[in-house]
Protein backbone atom coordinates (compact mmCIF):
# COMPACT_ATOMS: atom_id res chain seq x y z
CA UNK A 1 0.00 0.00 0.00
CA UNK A 2 1.20 3.38 -0.95
CA UNK A 3 1.86 5.84 1.87
CA UNK A 4 -0.30 8.40 0.33
CA UNK A 5 -3.44 5.55 0.59
CA UNK A 6 -2.12 4.30 4.16
CA UNK A 7 -2.07 7.87 5.41
CA UNK A 8 -5.89 8.84 4.16
CA UNK A 9 -7.39 5.27 5.82
CA UNK A 10 -5.45 6.55 8.73
CA UNK A 11 -6.90 10.10 8.56
CA UNK A 12 -10.06 8.02 9.30
CA UNK A 13 -9.06 6.23 12.15
CA UNK A 14 -7.61 2.68 10.17
CA UNK A 15 -5.23 1.69 12.85
CA UNK A 16 -3.85 -0.98 10.25
CA UNK A 17 -2.87 2.05 8.01
CA UNK A 18 -1.12 4.16 10.52
CA UNK A 19 0.59 0.77 11.41
CA UNK A 20 1.80 0.58 7.48
CA UNK A 21 2.72 4.34 7.87
CA UNK A 22 4.16 3.47 11.21
CA UNK A 23 6.46 0.70 9.58
CA UNK A 24 7.68 2.40 6.75
CA UNK A 25 8.70 5.77 9.14
CA UNK A 26 10.32 3.91 12.27
CA UNK A 27 13.98 3.32 11.80
CA UNK A 28 14.27 6.67 10.12
CA UNK A 29 12.78 8.22 12.85
CA UNK A 30 14.68 6.23 15.31
CA UNK A 31 18.11 6.51 13.83
CA UNK A 32 17.23 10.83 13.73
CA UNK A 33 16.28 10.66 17.36
CA UNK A 34 19.10 8.54 18.45
CA UNK A 35 21.59 11.50 17.71
CA UNK A 36 19.60 13.51 19.97
CA UNK A 37 19.26 11.46 22.40
CA UNK A 38 21.55 10.23 25.29
CA UNK A 39 20.58 6.83 25.51
CA UNK A 40 18.89 4.04 23.90
CA UNK A 41 15.49 3.35 26.02
CA UNK A 42 15.24 7.54 25.17
CA UNK A 43 15.14 7.22 21.88
CA UNK A 44 12.82 4.46 21.82
CA UNK A 45 10.43 6.96 24.27
CA UNK A 46 10.97 9.74 21.75
CA UNK A 47 10.49 8.06 18.76
CA UNK A 48 6.83 6.21 20.04
CA UNK A 49 5.63 9.55 21.73
CA UNK A 50 6.58 10.82 18.09
CA UNK A 51 4.11 8.63 16.83
CA UNK A 52 2.04 9.18 19.51
CA UNK A 53 1.49 12.33 18.49
CA UNK A 54 1.01 11.55 14.79
CA UNK A 55 -2.18 9.50 15.46
CA UNK A 56 -3.27 11.87 17.99
CA UNK A 57 -2.73 15.24 15.41
CA UNK A 58 -3.43 13.16 12.30
CA UNK A 59 -5.80 15.79 11.23
CA UNK A 60 -3.40 19.03 11.59
CA UNK A 61 -0.55 16.79 10.04
CA UNK A 62 1.01 18.89 7.22
CA UNK A 63 2.53 16.25 4.03
CA UNK A 64 5.07 17.46 2.45
CA UNK A 65 5.57 15.44 -1.16
CA UNK A 66 2.95 12.47 -0.24
CA UNK A 67 4.60 11.89 3.26
CA UNK A 68 4.60 12.28 6.78
CA UNK A 69 7.83 12.13 7.12
CA UNK A 70 8.84 15.59 7.44
CA UNK A 71 6.31 16.29 10.34
CA UNK A 72 7.51 13.17 12.27
CA UNK A 73 10.77 14.23 11.96
CA UNK A 74 10.41 18.02 13.19
CA UNK A 75 8.02 16.20 15.47
CA UNK A 76 10.44 13.67 16.87
CA UNK A 77 12.99 16.41 17.15
CA UNK A 78 10.87 18.47 19.48
CA UNK A 79 10.09 15.93 21.49
CA UNK A 80 13.68 14.85 21.83
CA UNK A 81 14.50 18.42 23.21
CA UNK A 82 11.85 18.32 25.67
CA UNK A 83 12.92 15.15 27.13
CA UNK A 84 16.63 16.41 27.01
CA UNK A 85 15.59 19.50 28.78
CA UNK A 86 13.64 17.58 31.32
CA UNK A 87 16.35 14.96 32.10
CA UNK A 88 18.76 18.41 32.52
CA UNK A 89 15.92 19.79 35.25
CA UNK A 90 15.47 16.63 36.91
CA UNK A 91 19.29 15.72 37.42
CA UNK A 92 19.65 19.44 38.27
CA UNK A 93 17.15 19.06 40.98
CA UNK A 94 18.81 15.40 41.66
CA UNK A 95 22.63 17.48 42.43
CA UNK A 96 20.87 19.63 44.43
CA UNK A 97 19.34 17.55 47.42
CA UNK A 98 21.07 17.01 50.46
CA UNK A 99 22.99 13.58 50.78
CA UNK A 100 25.06 12.18 54.00
CA UNK A 101 27.97 10.44 53.22
CA UNK A 102 27.25 8.18 55.77
CA UNK A 103 24.37 6.22 53.70
CA UNK A 104 25.01 3.25 52.17
CA UNK A 105 24.13 2.23 48.71
CA UNK A 106 20.57 0.44 49.05
CA UNK A 107 21.32 -3.37 48.23
CA UNK A 108 24.76 -2.79 50.42
CA UNK A 109 24.36 -5.40 52.85
CA UNK A 110 20.81 -6.30 52.39
CA UNK A 111 20.75 -10.09 51.81
CA UNK A 112 20.63 -11.43 48.95
CA UNK A 113 17.14 -13.59 50.33
CA UNK A 114 15.32 -10.19 51.66
CA UNK A 115 16.11 -9.17 47.95
CA UNK A 116 14.86 -11.31 46.29
CA UNK A 117 11.35 -10.94 48.40
CA UNK A 118 10.96 -7.21 47.83
CA UNK A 119 11.16 -8.27 43.91
CA UNK A 120 8.48 -10.62 44.28
CA UNK A 121 5.77 -8.18 44.78
CA UNK A 122 3.72 -6.08 43.26
CA UNK A 123 4.67 -2.28 42.92
CA UNK A 124 1.92 -1.19 44.70
CA UNK A 125 3.25 -3.70 47.58
CA UNK A 126 6.34 -2.94 47.40
CA UNK A 127 5.59 0.65 47.56
CA UNK A 128 3.41 0.25 50.48
CA UNK A 129 5.99 -2.02 52.20
CA UNK A 130 9.09 0.16 51.56
CA UNK A 131 7.04 3.53 53.14
CA UNK A 132 5.82 2.10 55.86
CA UNK A 133 8.48 -0.63 56.73
CA UNK A 134 11.60 0.51 55.43
CA UNK A 135 11.32 4.25 56.16
CA UNK A 136 9.34 4.44 58.68
CA UNK A 137 5.81 6.09 57.89
CA UNK A 138 2.71 5.42 59.66
CA UNK A 139 0.67 3.30 57.25
CA UNK A 140 -2.06 5.84 57.52
CA UNK A 141 0.35 8.15 55.97
CA UNK A 142 1.37 5.28 53.38
CA UNK A 143 -1.90 4.46 52.53
CA UNK A 144 -3.58 7.68 51.62
CA UNK A 145 -0.08 8.89 49.68
CA UNK A 146 -1.14 5.55 47.31
CA UNK A 147 -4.64 5.89 47.06
CA UNK A 148 -5.55 3.11 49.43
CA UNK A 149 -7.86 2.85 52.32
CA UNK A 150 -6.19 2.71 55.71
CA UNK A 151 -7.90 -1.07 55.70
CA UNK A 152 -6.90 -1.82 52.16
CA UNK A 153 -3.44 -0.73 53.06
CA UNK A 154 -3.29 -2.94 56.40
CA UNK A 155 -4.11 -5.98 54.15
CA UNK A 156 -1.95 -5.25 51.71
CA UNK A 157 1.49 -4.60 54.42
CA UNK A 158 0.19 -7.82 55.68
CA UNK A 159 0.32 -9.90 53.04
CA UNK A 160 3.50 -8.60 51.16
CA UNK A 161 4.99 -8.92 54.61
CA UNK A 162 4.07 -12.57 54.33
CA UNK A 163 5.02 -12.96 50.74
CA UNK A 164 8.87 -11.44 51.60
CA UNK A 165 9.17 -14.32 54.29
CA UNK A 166 8.26 -16.73 52.19
CA UNK A 167 10.26 -15.99 49.17
CA UNK A 168 13.39 -14.96 51.76
CA UNK A 169 13.10 -18.45 53.68
CA UNK A 170 13.04 -20.19 50.15
CA UNK A 171 15.98 -18.12 48.57
CA UNK A 172 17.83 -18.93 51.95
CA UNK A 173 17.12 -22.59 51.68
CA UNK A 174 18.68 -22.55 48.03
CA UNK A 175 21.56 -21.20 49.20
CA UNK A 176 22.30 -23.07 52.00
CA UNK A 177 21.59 -26.21 49.66
CA UNK A 178 24.06 -25.03 47.18
CA UNK A 179 26.96 -24.43 50.51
Amino acid sequence: MEESEAWRRALRGDGEAFGVVFDRHHDRVYRHVWRLVDTQPDAEDVTAAAFLELWRLRRRVRVVNGSVLPWLLVTASNVARNQRRATRRYRALLDRLPRSPAVAPPEEGMREDLLEGLRSLSAPDLHLLCLVVLEGYPVTEAADLLGLSDTAARSRLHRARARVRVVAHAVQASIEEES
